[in-house]
Formats: structure tokens, C-alpha cells, sequence
């Protein structure tokens, strides 16, 4: 099977309560890194890889990230009788024309794997990516998705993104082991879901972006219930290694774990620096709040 990608899933169905009260109304895939919130930045990534069809897996009550990229004509239209181009151009262009959203509901929160199965009748057989959108991924070259796309399709394999993290965090995350790593990559041979210390066949752990052989779809509809109660995507992808190549692969950029509340605050910091209308104001802000302490 040749990996072109094109269809990307977003898991959007999460609570997002280490953000309450903020996320009681507001979905933690809203929240804002400087101007633009979470989701845009995972959507653009996925866009920049090449992605024409986005299928965001949601629950029956979240309607805003719906709502985001659907037409707003109210607002479109008193922009455009204010003269205010650049900010309808803005709301105007989060999505380019040729993008398609899809809008698929998980009745019940009963995991990641199973998110990505809900997928399934848009997907159908073919790869597909997989975005986190709290892992924001920041790269001053091509984005994380677009580099797993472009080994994937060189190595005609499934691609899991890896980063080192202490071995003390291992029980927070999937942990695989590839000893063969040649430079940014190496075949998985063992993937576990949140393992003990003690028990972690690495220090590797698997972060927000896939990009999967289709035949994920069958592991997923037999795959039981793992750890936390929950279908776990790592117990399929343990499943699909023993059938053919899944590679491991650490991405060029900086992770910001955009679901922790630290996580957020270094993102919007980072952004802010790069952006080049606040990066000056921003810089010799925190030199002189740093100061004052």
C-alpha cells in the first residue's frame, strides 16, 4: 500500500477539565496561543502536510470548533461595511477553499482508539494522520505532520512521533522500543501504554501525531479495553507492529503539552517571540517582570 496521505483526524471530544472553570464553556481545543487557538495550529500543520479533508471527532455538546470554521456572515458582513479587510480576510482564510471539515460524533468517551475508529466510515481503508491538537508542535522548517508524512511514504510504513522524556514520566504516556534507530527514526518493535518506570522499554514516548495504515480500522473494532478503562490507540498500533513495519519517529521542532496549564503559558510565550508585531513588547516585558521579582 503507498502512503498518501490526505485525510487527517482530530480527536476533539476530551472535557478538558485541568483547564476549568475556562473550559466549562470553552473547548481546551479553543483555548488561544496569542491570536489564534489550539486547533488552528494542528489544522494548519496538517494543511502544510498536504491534508484536503479534516475529520474532527466531537461529542454532542461541542459545537464551537464547528463553529469556528463555518462562515460567521453577521461578522463577515460588518467587516466588510467597515472597511475592516485584514480582519475579514482573517476569518475568511482559516481554511483554504480547497479543505473540507467532516463533523463526527463520540457518543461515549470511551478512548482515543476509539475516537479514531468513529473515523473510520470517512476514512474508510486508506492511511490517515492522526493530530492531538494540545500537543502544539512548533518548527521553524516544514511541521512535524509533513516530515511523518514524508518518511511514511519513503518507507512505505505507519509513522508514531517519539520524544525522549524522564524516565519518572513514563506511566504518563505510550512507550515504545526501537533499537534500531538510524538517525531520526528506527522500527518499533514494542509499544506499551503508560508502563511503570520499572517496567518502560524505553525513555521514547509516543506524542501527539500518526500517521497510520488503514488497517488500523479491524485492530480497533476487537481491541479491549486497556489502561484507564479506556480503547487505547497504543494497544491497536502493539497489534498492527506484529503485521507490518509501524516506525518511530522524532520530529524536528519543540512539543508544548498545550493540555497542561504550564504547557500553554511556554507556548504563548514562545509564539509571542515569534510574532513579529508583539516580539519586541513581549521580550521587554518579561525581562522587566523577571527583573521585578
Amino acid at each position: 500500500m503507498a502512503f498518501r496521505v490526505k485525510k487527517a483526524v482530530f480527536p476533539v471530544a476530551g472535557l478538558g477539565t485541568r483547564f476549568l472553570p475556562a473550559t466549562k464553556t470553552v473547548p481546551k481545543e479553543m483555548l488561544p496561543v496569542v491570536d489564534r487557538p489550539l486547533i488552528q495550529y494542528a489544522v494548519d500543520e496538517a494543511i502544510e502536510a498536504g491534508i484536503d479533508t479534516l475529520v474532527f471527532v466531537t461529542n454532542r455538546y461541542k459545537h464551537a470548533v464547528a463553529d469556528y470554521f463555518d462562515k460567521a456572515y453577521e461578522l463577515e458582513q460588518k467587516l466588510e461595511k467597515a472597511g475592516k479587510s485584514e480582519l475579514l480576510a482573517m476569518i475568511r482564510d482559516v481554511l483554504p477553499k480547497h479543505v473540507r471539515c467532516v463533523f463526527v460524533t463520540q457518543a461515549e468517551a470511551l478512548g482515543l482508539g476509539h475516537a479514531v475508529l468513529c473515523a473510520r466510515p470517512v476514512v474508510g481503508d486508506e492511511p490517515f494522520a492522526v493530530l492531538l491538537p494540545d500537543d502544539l508542535i512548533w518548527s521553524k522548517g516544514r511541521g512535524a505532520l509533513g516530515q511523518m508524512v514524508d518518511l511514511a511514504g519513503q518507507q512505505n510504513a505507519s509513522v508514531v512521533s517519539v520524544q525522549q522524556v524522564p524516565r519518572e514520566q513514563t506511566s504518563s504516556y505510550g512507550i515504545v522500543a526501537a533499537p534500531d534507530f538510524t538517525g531520526r527514526f528506527g522500527e518499533i518493535r514494542r509499544i506499551v501504554e503508560k508502563p511503570k518506570p520499572e517496567a518502560a522499554p524505553s525513555d521514547l514516548a509516543v506524542v501527539g501525531r500518526y500517521v497510520l495504515s488503514g488497517d488500523i480500522f479491524p485492530i480497533l473494532e476487537t481491541t479491549r479495553s486497556g489502561a484507564g478503562g479506556e480503547i487505547q490507540l497504543t494497544d491497536a498500533i502493539a497489534t498492527l507492529l506484529e503485521r507490518q513495519r509501524v516506525l518511530a519517529y522524532q520530529f524536528e521542532g519543540r512539543r508544548f503539552d498545550c493540555g497542561t496549564r504550564i504547557g500553554l503559558i511556554e507556548a504563548t510565550i514562545q509564539y509571542a517571540l515569534d510574532h513579529d508585531d508583539l516580539a519586541d513588547e513581549a521580550r521587554a516585558y518579561m525581562q522587566a517582570a523577571l527583573a521585578a521579582r
